[in-house]
């Protein structure tokens, strides 16, 4: 509030000032005139003072009806993109004064007055508003951009800036995070939309990768059906895309079976975890081992006495 009542109270001054230098040049060259060239030149500037007035109130009024139209069909667009209302109502509010603001320069200026100190006193205010508030800023401007394009929203599990978690609010400064071990997170919206988003949610789905190891003497077509016949018996995997089963690599000491499968957002987790356990089990029972990496050490007689 004090640096716009500091920018109000600099505009009379300024536009006093402006009034009396064009005041005294006027006084200066009546005072060389003759009673008749004054006589001419009051009524010529009354004449031209009346077509500025005019010109003016023209302007004046198409520029509001021009602001107005503006006005609806931002409106219009802000609303179709489903903008939060008290964005869309800041948004809103910020162009209709930043546009009344320019037509009223732009009147002054038709009426013959000076409007260089009134563009220099906006621009300098600007600057140093924008100076102090730069970080602010920043973060009001990153708000505004993700509320606009809405690269994550409410309910999305979301990884930026070395954080993890759901998204449980987006305020015009910062976003909100619920990490899976119920931690909050607050996040400046400034870096979030500049920096990389990995959004989990949005598509909807999402994959599921396992790497299970088998000993390299047990058969890898029994641990394929078995790996096969778990997830088709979870109704959670998704069918399309199709379940992949394939074996990855051969490893020091164990051979690697890959599995890839779709699931649903929510059901991500859940289905983790429990077929980590159902793997465990069913390789038990089936004399499945699940191999650790070891190493076989030779003690060789002369090495024994040394000992």
């Amino acid at each position: 509030m004090s640096i716009l009542t500091s920018i109000l109270s600099i505009i009379p001054s300024v536009a006093n000032d402006s009034i009396a230098t064009h005041r005294k040049e006027i006084f200066a060259q009546l005072s060389q005139m003759s009673l008749e060239q004054v006589f001419e030149k009051i009524v010529s500037s009354a004449v031209e003072l009346i077509l500025k007035v005019i010109i003016a109130f023209i302007i004046f009024f198409v520029g509001r009806w021009l602001i107005g139209r503006l006005h609806k069909i931002v409106c219009r667009i802000l609303e179709k993109r489903k903008v939060e209302l008290s964005l869309r109502t800041f948004l809103l509010s910020s162009i209709n004064i930043s546009l009344t603001l320019f037509l009223i320069v732009v009147i002054i200026g038709v009426l013959g007055i000076d409007t260089t100190s009134f563009v220099a006193v906006f621009a300098s205010a600007g600057l140093a508003v924008g100076m102090a508030l730069s970080g602010t800023l920043q973060n009001f401007a990153g708000g505004v951009m993700i509320l606009l394009f809405k690269p994550y929203k409410v309910g999305d599990f979301i990884e930026a800036q070395g954080q993890s978690g759901t998204v449980k609010e987006i305020q015009i400064f910062n976003t909100i995070l619920n990490t899976v071990d119920n931690k909050t997170i607050i996040i400046p919206n400034g870096g979030l939309s500049t920096g990389i988003i990995n959004n989990y949610s949005k598509e909807g789905r999402r994959r599921v990768d396992w790497t299970f190891g088998i000993a390299y003497g047990d058969s890898y077509d029994q641990a394929k059906s078995i790996l096969l016949s778990l997830l088709k018996n979870d109704n959670r995997v998704l069918n399309d895309p199709p379940i992949f089963i394939a074996l990855h690599s051969l490893g020091d000491s164990s051979v690697n079976i890959v599995v890839r499968v779709w699931v649903k957002i929510e059901d991500f987790w859940g289905v983790y975890f429990d077929l980590n356990e159902k793997v465990y089990k069913a390789f038990a029972s089936a004399g499945i081992n699940i191999p650790f990496p070891q190493m076989d050490v030779h003690l060789f007689k002369g090495d024994t006495e040394s000992l």
